[in-house]
């Protein structure tokens, strides 16, 4: 609990501190017009208040990943909550707040125009394909994850909304929807409600753990997981001694840092009206979902009384899933199940709905198509159709490749972030530490991941750190060929 303790304040105090100063590295101007009041169009170029923006980006960005991921991820134990704060603060944050500002001062562009301005057309076409690849995953995981839940709920037995094809056609209706409207149709009407209920359900799960005071390991077991164990040890983290780095950084992604996070930035940044809300609306988002992240983080560890192997256990019977229900209604009794069944069902429907627009998006910019509703439809069924096909393979080997995209596109918004600072002449550090880390993270996973190489494990870390220090130097030397913008 200390330590839950500690890892809230360094989230708040990484805010209030290092957010201004990494604002003025960005070069943040509020006295010029934004993409919005340049190029209003009434369909993504729609003014919002910044409250409502933070909100929507706050659901976006959330969804179900602070909650699955961290509980996940609590079977490693304390250091769970270390990694989040660490990750979230030097990396997360960093990664959502340029991404945003980055679409700012490019026309609210997507990420892959934004490559190609500040690398090359070859750059740009790797961010394209990991963009849509990893919005894609995105779309279809979260199709298939609520529409599961749904169908097996206890309540719908017998009917036909039992069946998971209703459910699977139901959600792409919906998104088709969602992704062929203008954002103020039906986005910015219901996400700022679905924001605050995430916000609510945190704060009532919070609230519980405090008053109840469970049974939570001591801050000395936090190094614990650097241990190899031979058997399942109830109170040691980690217990079957799966190998952290780097398997903790990509269980939990969301709340310490997500590729997909800089997906839905643009989105956002085509309706901010000042560009001074970039830090409450993309940094603050990030730093709440932190918050969040850590509370279930927690709750993980502290509502089995059984330790580590029964966490495990729950998770190997029903997944995150059944973990949430049974902390909700563990700590808040029928109204936490109420809760936690619109957590685990509405919150990936709206990570998956502005992932299918963010793709209509970021295709149509790439290839300079206007966005007429004849476009917007001509692209939305093909989308869509393809995802449902997606829905009938093997979901597991889904969740890996989107695992594996999401780390990989963190990585490289962190890269074009440091090209952007080093272009501006201020201090590039600020994203280009966080880049070197991520990079070793997620060279290492792919080189001994089934799905990449399959290694040996003792290859993993020398290899990721001598990729991500060669990408570096390599940084260094393309930037000195170019001579720095005026800050």
């Amino acid at each position: 609990m200390l330590l839950f303790f500690i890892s809230i304040t360094i989230l708040i105090l990484g805010y209030k501190f290092y957010g201004p100063f990494v604002e003025k590295q960005a070069g943040i101007d509020p006295t010029i017009a934004t993409p919005q009041q340049r190029l209003n169009d009434g369909v993504d170029y729609v003014a919002i208040s910044p409250a409502k923006a933070f909100l929507i980006q706050f659901l976006n960005i959330a969804g179900v990943g602070p909650i699955f991921g961290p509980i996940l991820g609590a079977i490693y134990g304390p250091i769970a909550l270390v990694w989040i704060v660490i990750g979230n603060v030097l990396g997360g944050a960093i990664h959502d707040y340029f991404s945003g500002v980055m679409s700012l001062k490019e026309d609210g562009k997507s990420l892959p125009e934004i490559a190609g301005h500040y690398y090359n057309v070859v750059f740009k076409g790797v961010m394209l394909v990991f963009t849509c690849m990893l919005l894609f995953f995105v779309g279809v995981v979260f199709i298939m994850s609520p529409a599961g839940l749904l169908s097996n709920l206890s309540y719908f037995e017998g009917t036909i909304l039992a069946g998971n094809s209703f459910w699977v056609l139901l959600i792409l209706a919906y998104y088709f929807l969602a992704t062929l409207l203008p954002i103020d149709k039906i986005i910015t009407k219901l996400y700022p409600l679905f924001g605050l209920l995430m916000i609510v359900m945190t704060t009532l799960i919070a609230g519980a753990l405090l008053l109840e005071a469970p049974h939570l390991p001591q801050v000395g077991d936090v190094f614990a997981y650097f241990d190899n164990h031979d058997h399942a040890d109830l109170l040691t983290p980690n217990p079957d001694g799966a190998p952290v780095w780097p398997l903790l950084f990509l269980t939990i992604t969301c709340g310490a840092i997500s590729g997909f996070h800089s997906t839905q930035s643009p989105m956002i940044a085509r309706c901010l009206t000042n560009e001074k809300y970039a830090r409450p609306v993309f940094y603050g988002a990030m730093m709440c979902e932190g918050i969040v992240a850590c509370v279930w983080a927690l709750a993980g560890i502290a509502a089995f009384p059984g330790g580590y192997v029964e966490l495990k256990a729950m998770l190997a019977q029903g997944g995150p899933g059944l973990v949430v229900n049974h902390i909700a209604t563990g700590y808040l009794g029928v109204f936490g199940g109420v809760m936690a069944i619109l957590a685990v069902a509405i919150f990936p429907i709206t990570s998956g709905d502005t992932a299918f627009r963010s793709l209509r998006l970021t295709i149509m910019d790439a290839f300079s198509i206007s966005q007429t509703t004849k476009h917007r439809l001509a692209l939305s069924l093909p989308l869509l159709g393809i995802a449902y096909l997606m829905t009938f393979l093997d979901f597991a080997l889904i969740w890996r490749y989107f695992a594996f995209s999401n780390m990989l596109l963190s990585t490289s918004v962190l890269w074009l972030a440091t090209k952007y600072l080093f272009d501006r002449g201020t201090v590039h550090w600020v994203a280009s530490v966080p880049a070197v880390i991520g990079t070793a993270i997620t060279v290492s996973y792919i080189v001994t991941a089934p799905i990449g190489f399959n290694l040996s494990p003792e290859y993993s870390k020398p290899i990721g750190v001598v990729t991500a220090v060669v990408c570096f130097i390599a940084l260094v030397m393309q930037h000195k060929k170019r001579p720095a913008m005026a800050q």
